[in-house]
């Protein structure tokens, strides 16, 4: 499972056309068992407050073999990343590793690559404005886009200490934000204006946000917090 290090250009920590409304989506996917993890979560966590920004911190499972349980893994968040990396020709997967608006992938380590691929991929373009109000999510319209899975995610926005008791990062205190607990497809959308049900939450505390996604491991090309 080795590392995937594109080269990118020191850029600012600026993200066009980003905002709270239409952030830049930046997933990570690590695992507490990996001992090259907590310097990619560390940064992570950095961003998780910043309105242009929607992190997510995805716990994968393939590292539990070694001794611990991550205590947030799930194959699902394995299935996403290899979903990536099947998508992107990549014939295997590694943590850590960070992918923005469902493209561009970096290891994660380096705060300076971090905020240069963030400034370089912007916003995610081509989906949908997205609305949600009293329940319902509201696609507009956007002709000539490709088909696309709309997803509701949810995650916690708060900070959790973990203790490690074995593995890579045994005898280690963790701290985890914006982990992901709940991924659900609420349907398709093909590029014409569109509604769906937005369902209540299964865990309390939980943040939620909407993805429009270019089938599995393509493109992300619309985002908004809800």
């Amino acid at each position: 499972m080795g590392a995937f290090f594109p080269t990118i250009a020191s850029a600012a920590a600026v993200v066009p056309g980003a905002s709270s409304d239409h952030p830049t989506v930046v997933e990570l996917f690590q695992s507490q068992g990996c001992s090259s993890c907590p310097p990619a979560n560390a940064n992570i966590n950095a961003i998780a407050d910043r309105p242009d920004i929607l992190a997510l911190s995805f716990a994968v499972t393939y590292w539990d073999q070694l001794g611990w349980k991550d205590t947030f893994g799930s194959p699902r968040w394995t299935a996403r990343q290899w979903d990536y990396a099947n998508q992107a020709g990549r014939g295997e997967v590694a943590t850590p590793q960070v992918i923005v608006n469902g493209g561009p992938t970096i290891v994660g380590s380096d705060r300076h690559q971090l905020d240069a691929l963030i400034a370089q991929a912007g916003a995610p373009r081509g989906g949908p404005e997205l609305i949600v109000e009293s329940g319902i999510l509201k696609l507009g319209a956007a002709p000539r886009a490709k088909s696309s899975i709309v997803w509701l995610v949810r995650y916690d926005p708060r900070v959790r200490n973990v203790p490690i008791r074995a593995g890579e990062n045994g005898g280690r205190t963790l701290p985890h934000r914006d982990i992901v607990r709940e991924l659900t497809k609420l349907g398709s959308w093909n590029g014409a204006a569109a509604t769906f049900r937005v369902p209540p939450p299964d865990e309390q505390g939980l943040a939620s946000a909407i993805l429009v996604q270019q089938g599995t491991g393509g493109p992300i090309t619309a985002a908004r917090r809800i």
